[in-house]
């Protein structure tokens, strides 16, 4: 090692007392959570490719897993007749049932079906609640933007798609058209997400830490 190496590199960061200030590269986890925003209406004229949902799916290589059971697979669905099918069996704005939504010719395109190799148990959807969360802040990273869906009929979904495994969730994936906002609300108001000039609302509780009794 060259004389002085750890002196050098101090001075690096911290020159003259002052600590150099280190241009962020890429987006914080900050960013990515605020715009991982639930997506119900995309951009088709941008299409989702296979090898997208292949670096979206990868990050399961490297995220946490209960127990490191490592049970869950991947079936990849991109625009066309498989796309389709999928569009014909789920169900999106559960709590806005009176916009039918998606709106037509907003449909997501790409599909990530999270599928299980063993009997869903709480580790399972441990696995599943975690996968999820981070394939979706790939997207995000990757410009894109996606939505969780669990209404769909599976048995539909496996037959059509010839699925051998269970599904447990489907991931859409897309570009994104919707103007979506955080709305800070008590515990005790309505948690109902909801839309108003057409600006989608999203409530999230601003204060969740207990208070000691103590």
């Amino acid at each position: 090692m060259a004389d002085n190496y750890l002196e050098n590199k101090f001075d690096e960061f911290f020159g003259n007392g002052t600590r150099k200030v280190v241009k962020r590269v890429g987006h914080s986890l900050d960013e990515l959570l605020t715009k991982n925003r639930s997506t119900r209406g995309y951009d088709k004229k941008f299409v989702v490719n296979e090898d997208m949902l292949r670096r979206i799916v990868a990050v399961n290589k490297k995220i946490a897993s209960a127990k490191n059971q490592q049970v869950l697979r991947f079936r990849l669905v991109t625009k066309g007749r498989e796309a389709d099918i999928v569009n014909a069996n789920i169900k999106m704005g559960a709590i806005l049932p009176e916009l039918h939504l998606p709106f037509p010719e907003t449909e997501p395109e790409a599909f990530i079906i999270i599928c299980t190799t063993a009997v869903e148990t709480k580790m399972v959807d441990i696995d599943l609640g975690i996968a999820a969360q981070s394939m979706l802040l790939k997207a995000v990273d990757m410009g894109l933007n996606g939505l969780c869906i669990g209404a769909f009929n599976k048995k539909n979904i496996m037959t059509e798609l010839h699925i051998d495994l269970e599904p447990v969730l489907i991931l859409a994936i897309g570009k994104s058209i919707e103007k979506i906002q955080i709305v800070e609300i008590d515990e005790t108001q309505s948690h109902a997400y909801y839309r108003e000039n057409g600006i989608h609302y999203v409530p999230k509780i601003k204060d969740l830490i207990l208070t000691s009794n103590f």
